[in-house]
C-alpha cells in the first residue's frame, strides 16, 4: 500500500501526468479535470473498463498491464493507495526522481483556491457527495466535484462548474483527508473503520476531529453515530450543524417512511418542517439527504428549494444499482463493504422487494477487516439477507493472511442452512441460479471486483429458465 507523503508539495506546473490505476472511478475522474487544465495524460490499470474506454475518446494512451516503459516521459506520478511498493512504474519514477503524488494530492491540486466542500465518513460518502452535486447543480450554483462513483444522471464523477464551490469526496481510509483546504466538512458517520492504518479507535477519532476542526466555515455532522457525537464535543473553530433524528439535532429528521417501496422523509429546521420523496430506497438514504441539506441550507440556500433539489438525485453507479432481470430474477450490485453499510443496502432492498427474498452476495474486502469484523457481517448477513452466498476475500492492497478466507464470516452463522462458502465464481453463479426464484432480488456486495461475477449470475440464471 502506498499511502500520501504529506512533505511533498505538488509543484506549480505538472508536466506530463502519468497515472498508475487509471481506470478507477475516482481517479478517471481527477485525469478528465486535469485534461480540462491542458494537462497531457497517460496511464495504466490492471484490466479494461468503462472508465478507460471513455479517456482514450478523450485522447489518454492507457496501457492495460504495469510495466515501466508505461511510464513514457511523464515528469509527475499519480498513484493510487492500493498500489504495491514494487509497481515497477512507480519504482522508475523513483529512481527517476519524478513528483509522486497520492491521488489525494492530486485532487489537493485541483482544487487550490477553491471554496471546497469535503465530504467524509466510513459510510454515505459517495452518496452524499451525489446528493450535494445534485441539488447545488438544481439550484443553479454549478459547482466543481470529483466523487468516488458516477453520478448517474450525468454519467460523470468529476467535472468542472462555473460556480465558486468545489465537492469532493474526502476520503479517512489512509488520513488523506487531513491534506485539503476545506471550507465545508460534512460528516455522516464515525464508525470504526481502516484501522489496520489508525491502529486504534481513539486515533480514528482524531483524525476526524482534525478533520473538521481544520474547517474554515462549518462542520455538518451526524447527531445520531456514537462516533460522530464524540468528535462533536472536541471540535474546535467553525460553526457547527448536527443532522439526524436525535431531539437536539439541528437539522431533525422528524419521520421517515419506508412502506411505500420509496422514501418519504420529513425533515425539521428552525421550527418548519418539510417533506420530500427521494429517488433512491433505504432509511440510510433519508439520513443521507439531511446532512446533504444541512450542507446547503449551512451555505445560505433556501431550505424548500433546497430539499426539493435533494430529491432529484438519482443514485450513483454500484450504489445499489440493476443489471439485469432473468427469468424474474432481479440482479443488484452495491460497493458495501463495511457490516454498517451492509445492513443498510439489505434493509433498503427488503422495503422494496415484496414477497420475494433477498439474496447476498458477499465478497470479504481486505484480509484485516474480514479477520477483525467477521462475526458482525455474518450477524448482518443472517438476519437481514434471507440467503447468503460468500465469496473470498479480496485482499486489494494487503497479502494474504494464513487462515482467513470467506469462511471466516460463513462458519459464524448460527443456521448454517443460510449460508454457503464458495470461492469458485462459477460454482457460486450456478448455486445462485438454483436457489433464486422469481421476484427474488440477488444483491452482490464488495467494493472489491464482485460486481464481475453478475454476468456469471445473468448467464446462470438465463441457462435455467
Amino acid at each position: 500500500m502506498i499511502k500520501p507523503d504529506p512533505s511533498v508539495v505538488a509543484p506549480e506546473h505538472l508536466g506530463t501526468v502519468h497515472m498508475v490505476g487509471i481506470g478507477g472511478s475516482g481517479m478517471s475522474g481527477i485525469a478528465r479535470l486535469f485534461l480540462a487544465n491542458g494537462i497531457t495524460v497517460t496511464g495504466s490499470d490492471v484490466r479494461d473498463s468503462n472508465n478507460i474506454q471513455a479517456l482514450r475518446d478523450l485522447g489518454v494512451s492507457v496501457h492495460i498491464g504495469h510495466d515501466a516503459a508505461n511510464l513514457g516521459d511523464a515528469q509527475t506520478l499519480v498513484v493510487t493507495g492500493a498500489l504495491w511498493q514494487d509497481n515497477p512504474e512507480y519504482v522508475l519514477a523513483q529512481q527517476r526522481g519524478l513528483t509522486i503524488l497520492h491521488r489525494s494530492q492530486a485532487l489537493e491540486w485541483l482544487t487550490r483556491g477553491s471554496r471546497l466542500v469535503s465530504v467524509a465518513g466510513a459510510h454515505g460518502k459517495t452518496t452524499s457527495t451525489g446528493m450535494i452535486v445534485t441539488g447545488l447543480r438544481e439550484l443553479g450554483a454549478d459547482p466543481s466535484f470529483v466523487n468516488g462513483g458516477v453520478v448517474q444522471a450525468y454519467g460523470l464523477s468529476s467535472a468542472y462548474g462555473e460556480g465558486e464551490l468545489f465537492v469532493v469526496e474526502a476520503d479517512e481510509s489512509d488520513g488523506s483527508f487531513l491534506l485539503y483546504d476545506t471550507a465545508v466538512a460534512l460528516v455522516t458517520n464515525v464508525d470504526a473503520d481502516h484501522l489496520d492504518h489508525y491502529g486504534s479507535l481513539e486515533a480514528f477519532d482524531q483524525a476526524f476531529v482534525d478533520f473538521t476542526s481544520a474547517a474554515k466555515e462549518l462542520v455538518v455532522i451526524s447527531s445520531d453515530d456514537p462516533g460522530a457525537v464524540r468528535v462533536t464535543h472536541k471540535i474546535s473553530g467553525p460553526r457547527v450543524l448536527t443532522f439526524g433524528e436525535a431531539a437536539h439535532a439541528d437539522v431533525r429528521l422528524a419521520h421517515i417512511d419506508t412502506t411505500t417501496g420509496g422514501v418519504t422523509l420529513t425533515i425539521e429546521y428552525l421550527g418548519t418542517k418539510y417533506t420530500a420523496q427521494l429517488k433512491v430506497p433505504g432509511r440510510h438514504n433519508a439520513l443521507n439527504a439531511a446532512g446533504a441539506f444541512a450542507t446547503l441550507v449551512g451555505l445560505g440556500f433556501d431550505a424548500a428549494s433546497s430539499l426539493a433539489a435533494i430529491s432529484e438525485f438519482g443514485g450513483t453507479e454500484r450504489r445499489f444499482e440493476l443489471h439485469g432481470i432473468r427469468r424474474g430474477v432481479s440482479v443488484y450490485d452495491d460497493y458495501a463493504h463495511h457490516h454498517t453499510e451492509v445492513n443498510a443496502v439489505l434493509s433498503a432492498a427488503r422495503t422494496v422487494v415484496g414477497e420475494g427474498r433477498v439474496i447476498a452476495v458477499h465478497q470479504p474486502h481486505l484480509y484485516s477487516r474480514t479477520q477483525h469484523f467477521c462475526g458482525e457481517f455474518a450477524h448482518t448477513l443472517e438476519h437481514d439477507a434471507d440467503l447468503t452466498v460468500v465469496l473470498d476475500v479480496y485482499g486489494a492492497r494487503e497479502d494474504p493472511v494464513p487462515g482467513v478466507t470467506g469462511a471466516l464470516v460463513s462458519e459464524k452463522f448460527t443456521d448454517q442452512s443460510k449460508v454457503a462458502f464458495i470461492a469458485d465464481w462459477q460454482e457460486a453463479a450456478d448455486h445462485i441460479a438454483a436457489i433464486a426464484q422469481p421476484g427474488d432480488y440477488v444483491i452482490t456486495l464488495g467494493c472489491g471486483d464482485v460486481y464481475r461475477i453478475i454476468p456469471q449470475i445473468l448467464a446462470s440464471l438465463e441457462a435455467t429458465e
